[in-house]
């Protein structure tokens, strides 16, 4: 059955292309199909689009290919209508995909058989971290049948690379196999289509497309002709003249690589926080100090105390490294304590949060109208996944609070199936206000003429409010108080 799966119904892109009810492209180029239109997978799709070659002609047809769910469906009607399917505040980004959407070079399918044209497909699903009897455990049943649709229908030659974050070992070990068992059922070679690993360093935000296009890259392949056509291929599409790329040994190193630095990242944040209640406790300021401690070229990384750590990368990648020890590689004795404990102690940071509230309000959260300014898991993105704020709602709600949250880039958050109202709310009848998230639009806030009266206690939890703005605070008689301040500071 697998290997009819894999016949072409058509012999040119084009007419599959009409038969899914797309317009064709207009110029013949070779096809790039991404798999998975997330944070990652929908801006790869763009900036691949947008890729030139010296004559300034675009490089290739890009197809973004995601599952028919009603999320995947609106990602796709939003892609083949012109407008990037996630909210951002790079209006490149938005614009690089209305050209394409203009140029007919970059559309969207459910449909799998569109991989049987590609030159090239981008692995960009995501792989979940789950605990099982205590232990971090990632299930790639996904990733495996990603891989084994992929070597359905790509044709032989093509390259696969993998971008998606998962634990080291995985391309070699897992998709490997899988691509090589799908090909023999084809009557292919196992190594007809080429495989390799490049992780990416995707940063939603203000730079979303640059963070693509003109940053570094690091990759490798499962054969040296698959490192070769990766490098081929990312160089196509990344600014290499001023962000070479950097070829690893093997898909396990460039597994590493990601696993490492993300483990690092938080590492860093979790040594920070601790510090942090060290300052809120003796009457200092750690941004004062962290600010002077940057002035040493080898600390300038050093990292600052916050409302929380969230997003999909930092609150689940250090455990791959666990979980790659022994479930994909089977040793004994492979312990990851440090990176085990930051993401322990990084999922605990929001609840510091909801203690400072409890002491600083006579009589605790119970009652208490809480407005949380902020629910994505960083400024500038719409990303609510593992969101601080979610930790922060459900444990002020278990204390009694009533609270009421707002994002300027969030619409439906769907973790706690709420829609979230576009206008900043007015402060009046709250009892406190936290910000939470330093998105522009509360850095840029006229807090006295937002607050027109009311008083509630402010908790700055993430370095959202200057100087200027706690002064205003102070002025207008409203209690301030700072994650990483001591109080009145």
């Amino acid at each position: 059955m697998q290997a009819q799966q894999s016949a072409r119904v058509h012999e040119r892109f084009e007419d599959l292309v009409r038969e899914l009810g797309l317009p064709p492209p207009v110029e013949e180029r070779p096809v790039v199909c991404v798999q998975g239109l997330g944070f990652v997978g929908a801006a790869m799709a763009v900036a691949v689009a947008d890729a030139r070659d010296d004559a300034g002609d675009h490089r290739f047809n890009v197809v973004g290919v995601d599952l028919p769910t009603p999320e995947g469906v609106a990602k796709l009607d939003a892609i083949n209508s012109g407008r990037f399917p996630i909210a951002t505040e790079d209006t490149r980004l938005g614009e690089a995909l209305a050209a394409a959407h203009d140029r007919g070079n970059l559309m969207a399918t459910t449909d799998p058989r569109i991989y049987s044209f590609a030159s090239v497909a981008l692995v960009d699903i995501p792989l979940d971290v789950t605990e099982i009897d205590g232990q971090p455990t990632a299930t790639l049943d996904g990733f495996r049948s990603a891989i084994r649709t992929l070597g359905q229908h790509m044709p032989a030659g093509s390259l696969i690379v993998v971008e998606s974050t998962v634990p080291p070992g995985a391309t070699e070990h897992v998709a490997a196999p899988e691509l090589a068992s799908a090909l023999v059922l084809r009557n292919l070679p196992p190594d007809a289509v080429l495989l390799a690993h490049s992780y990416e360093r995707v940063m939603p935000g203000d730079g979303y497309l640059d963070s693509i296009v003109n940053f570094w890259r690091a990759y490798a392949g499962v054969t040296p002709e698959a490192a070769d056509a990766c490098e081929t291929f990312l160089s196509q599409v990344v600014n290499v003249e001023s962000y070479p790329l950097t070829r690893l040994t093997s898909p396990t190193a460039s597994e590493t690589a990601k696993v490492i630095e993300n483990s690092y990242r938080a590492t860093t944040i979790a040594l920070m926080e601790e510090w942090g209640r060290f300052a809120e406790a003796v009457g200092i300021d750690l941004f004062e100090i962290i600010a002077a401690i940057r002035r040493r070229p080898t600390h300038s990384n050093i990292r600052r105390p916050g409302f929380g750590v969230g997003g999909y990368c930092l609150t689940k990648d250090p455990l791959l490294g666990e979980i790659a020890a022994r479930d994909i590689f089977e040793l004994d004795g492979i312990d990851f304590p440090f990176s085990t404990l930051a993401v322990s102690v990084n999922r605990a940071m929001p609840l510091a949060s909801v203690e400072i509230l409890d002491s600083a309000l006579n009589g605790g959260l119970a009652g208490r109208r809480i407005l949380l300014m902020g629910i994505s898991y960083r400024d500038g993105v719409s990303d609510t996944r593992s969101s601080p704020s979610e930790i922060f709602v459900r444990a002020a709600r278990k204390r009694g609070a009533d609270v009421v949250s707002h994002d300027p880039l969030v619409a439906d958050w769907a973790e706690l199936g709420l829609k979230i109202d576009s206008a900043i709310p007015s402060p009046s009848g709250f009892d406190a206000v936290v910000f939470a998230v330093p998105h522009r639009e509360y850095r840029l806030l006229d807090l006295r003429g937002w607050l027109d009266g009311a008083r509630p206690l402010v908790l700055d939890a993430s370095a959202v409010l200057d100087d200027d703005q706690r002064a205003v605070l102070g002025d207008l008689g409203c209690r301030a108080l700072s994650i990483g301040r001591g109080d009145g500071i």
